[in-house]
């Protein structure tokens, strides 16, 4: 391995590394242990090229530190969990980018999670349709095995509910060829947006999976990558249940 490639590696870690501690500091529990589980692997990894012995020896030391950390904040969150007190808020400001499905839900996402709800009175327009389904594509690219997903909205009364049936027919079909069951129900007085894992995670989010503002244009940046997409300023609650309901 280069030195070029370790000090490309250094500065990963450092990069993540940071990031675990500011979202440490500022009560993000969950997220900050997925950042410092990164940022030890990225140190581990860049350990393994180092032939150094008295760098060896710093970057060890740096690996315990963070290392201890992450444990005391996993005990931490479990107790927490245990007591049925766990709850962190997110504020999204208005304009803010980074805030993809990917990046907001990941720390709450385990192998454990076999089965989803979301509850969320707008999943009636093209863009909203196109959200859920980038929510759904985003589940399918993680870490879980979600063999169901509930999907509670209200239907397009104002328009034609053509498009929002026909959108999410198709939408079942495909998952259905991915071995993913998704059922649909509608009501009328349906207000909350929430949605709930089985692993006992449930994330409100102020505006629902419609956080996302309207690109300028096809060809503009954000229109493919959510991470890029501008947000509306909006605050996102997690909490953690031992016992999650269904719809």
């Amino acid at each position: 391995m280069t030195d070029n490639h370790v000090s490309g590696m250094e500065a990963s870690a450092v990069s993540v590394l940071k990031r675990a501690v500011e979202l440490d500091q500022s009560g993000r529990f969950q997220e900050s242990l997925v950042c410092y589980q990164e940022g030890i692997q990225l140190l581990i990894d860049m350990l393994k090229a180092l032939k150094d012995e008295s760098k060896r020896g710093h970057y060890r030391d740096k690996i315990k530190g963070y290392m201890d950390r992450a444990e005391q904040i996993k005990a931490h969150v479990n107790q927490m969990k245990e007591d049925g007190k766990y709850h962190e808020q997110i504020k999204i400001s208005e304009d803010a980018t980074g805030y993809s499905y990917e990046v907001l839900f990941k720390p709450y996402i385990s192998s454990a999670l076999s089965e989803v709800w979301v509850e969320d009175p707008y999943i009636r327009h093209t863009h909203q349709l196109y959200n859920f389904l980038r929510f759904c594509e985003m589940l399918l690219k993680s870490c879980s095995k979600v063999k169901k997903i509930h999907l509670l909205t209200s239907q397009d009364e104002q328009g034609d509910n053509t498009q929002q049936s026909s959108a999410l027919s198709e939408l079942r079909d495909s998952l259905g060829s991915e071995g993913v069951t998704l059922d649909v129900q509608y009501s009328s007085t349906i207000h909350d947006r929430e949605i709930r894992f089985d692993n006992g995670w449930i994330v409100k989010i102020g505006r629902g999976l419609d956080y996302f503002k309207k690109p300028k244009g096809r060809f503009s940046i954000g229109y493919c990558d959510y991470d890029l997409r501008r947000c509306h300023e909006t605050s996102v609650d997690i909490f953690h249940t031992k016992h999650t309901k269904t719809l």
